[in-house]
């Protein structure tokens, strides 16, 4: 940037901090090349708020650093962001004085109109980041049709966002409906025919009730996808690609995830038009209030006996407890619920909606200590004081495990996280470690809890696993159950061959005759 006055002789140099909108005087006076003659070069510091200017007088050079917001090492309030005043009150109200750093880089971003990429992990406050500028931008009830548009991977998800989004909007008078599937959707159409400002869903749900003709896209302003890796994971693309064909081209985009990968990065050029990235931890990272422990368990007895002697444990006072399964989290509930180690709820796919949100209710209101569920409910939970999260087993995509765990240690409060690991699961945990990259800690399994020897078959199991999990890596690995090659044929002579002809049997010829008869009596008749 400085190589062009590299050739000049030494001037004296005046460097100053200058930000728009807060001009004091005495910055003013340092600055006569840049605000009489115009700057010599002017250009943006890339991935800032920053601008450099470089101005020349008779005199002295001047370097001076401009940027949108005042630079103070102190932290803003979230008055900085030039919100309206109801906004402002709602957050207030909510208690929160400081912006989070993805708020506080987000934000300013997507006021400003442009598109962002934003990595951050769950509990960061990257819902607002995105919600606060979108009300803004919509500021009150106007029409009839949608001109924003939130869509996320679950219904859970949906349904925490609506009311994030309706807390922050209570004072705006903004119109918003969540959809999703598990209800009829006559309700859902009624809602959005009767007006809505601000659209949450899933993509199934709305892809439905655009063909239904319930919604009229053509105003949609701003489009956001949060938990973008979990969409795809879930096979959204398909759906996803057909919101983009049916609503305006000329609109801001928001993205959102956790993790970042290279379909996360084909999805960002597809979707996005010179985005921003924001990312405020590394991808896959975990957050630093999370004490993370693993239990090595040698098999399914054991991880019951296990998690049965933590729970006595009166500082596991709320609990999310996790399986991979849904025969699992039966299995599970059904033990802790015969042990009454307090009140217990499960949730999975085929519990019924009324029942998924009752439980969720429950939980976050502490009527329930423990919170049996599937990844279903890994997104989209948002409960500040979860004390811990036990992985009962361990998730088989890996990003999940960051979303799992995502569960406690939020708004900054501590929290714990326990995984399960057996002899086949020992794999996919290494590359769980490898992608949050951090070791964690090992435990003992306390001497009071039983460890009974691995009944043979599920040893096996174990075995094929791994031997199946190795083989996907290298193909040439040969382990203990890979397939056996077919035996080759004996070449047998022709004698062997005539003996082998002779030795079958013949049919009797006046079994043959009476056949042909029957035959010949049938085709007579017709």
């Amino acid at each position: 940037m400085f190589e062009k006055y590299a050739e000049y002789p030494p001037f004296p140099v005046a460097i100053s901090l200058r930000s728009l909108g807060y001009l004091p005087a005495e910055v003013t006076k340092l600055l006569p090349g840049s605000l009489a003659g115009g700057p010599s070069f002017f250009q943006r510091i890339p991935g800032s708020f920053a601008y450099i200017c470089i101005s020349e007088t008779n005199s002295f050079r001047v370097f001076s650093l401009f940027s949108r917001f005042p630079m103070s090492n102190e932290p803003q309030g979230f008055d900085a962001f030039k919100l309206n005043k109801q906004l402002l009150d709602a957050v207030a109200e909510s208690g929160y004085t400081i912006p989070t750093p993805i708020q506080e880089k987000t934000i300013p971003l997507a006021l400003a109109g442009h598109d962002v990429l934003g990595i951050a992990q769950t509990g960061t406050g990257k819902t607002a980041a995105y919600l606060l500028p979108l009300l803004m931008k919509i500021k009150y009830a106007q029409g009839v049709h949608p001109r924003g548009l939130i869509l996320a991977p679950t219904r859970e998800l949906v349904m925490q966002i609506e009311e994030v989004a309706k807390h922050l909007a209570k004072y705006t008078g903004l119109r918003i409906v969540s959809l999703y599937g598990g209800l009829g959707p006559k309700t859902q159409i009624e809602l959005v025919q009767a007006g809505v400002d601000l659209v949450i869903s899933t993509p199934g749900r709305f892809l439905d009730l655009y063909r239904k003709g319930a919604i009229y896209t053509k105003d949609l302003k701003t489009m956001v996808l949060d938990e973008a890796d979990k969409m795809m994971d879930m096979g959204f693309m398909p759906q996803i690609r057909s919101i983009l064909e049916v609503i305006p081209s000329k609109r801001q985009n928001l993205l959102f995830s956790a993790t970042f990968s290279g379909r996360i990065d084909h999805l960002a050029a597809e979707f996005l038009e010179f985005p921003e990235r924001v990312e405020v931890a590394p991808s896959a990272t975990t957050a630093e209030t999370i004490a993370q422990v693993k239990y090595q368990v040698s098999n399914i007895k054991t991880k019951i006996n296990l998690l049965a002697h933590l729970l006595e444990n009166e500082e596991i006072n709320r609990a999310m407890i996790f399986t991979r399964s849904r025969k699992n989290a039966e299995s599970v509930y059904s033990f802790l619920e015969r042990k009454h180690f307090g009140e217990i709820r499960v949730i999975h796919a085929n519990k019924g909606q009324n029942t998924r949100i009752n439980s969720m209710e429950d939980f976050k209101a502490g009527d329930v200590r423990l919170l049996v569920a599937t990844d279903v409910a890994a997104r989209g939970l948002d409960v500040t004081l979860v004390s811990h999260v036990i992985n009962f087993d361990v998730p088989l995509i890996y990003e999940d495990y960051v979303h799992r765990i995502g569960r406690t240690g939020r708004a900054e409060n501590e929290g714990k996280a326990i995984t399960f690991v057996n002899p086949a699961e020992g794999y996919h945990f290494e590359k769980i470690e490898e992608l949050i990259r951090m070791e964690v800690e090992v435990l003992p399994i306390p001497d009071v809890v039983d460890v009974p020897a691995t009944p043979f078959e599920e040893k096996q199991g174990y075995e094929r696993e791994l031997d199946r999990l190795k083989q996907r890596d290298n193909p040439d690995y040969k382990g203990a159950f890979h397939e056996k090659k077919e035996r080759p044929k004996e070449n047998i002579g022709k004698g062997e061959k005539v003996r082998a002809r002779k030795k079958q049997k013949k049919p009797n010829r006046n079994q043959l005759k009476t056949k042909n008869q029957k035959n010949r009596g049938k085709h007579g008749e017709e």
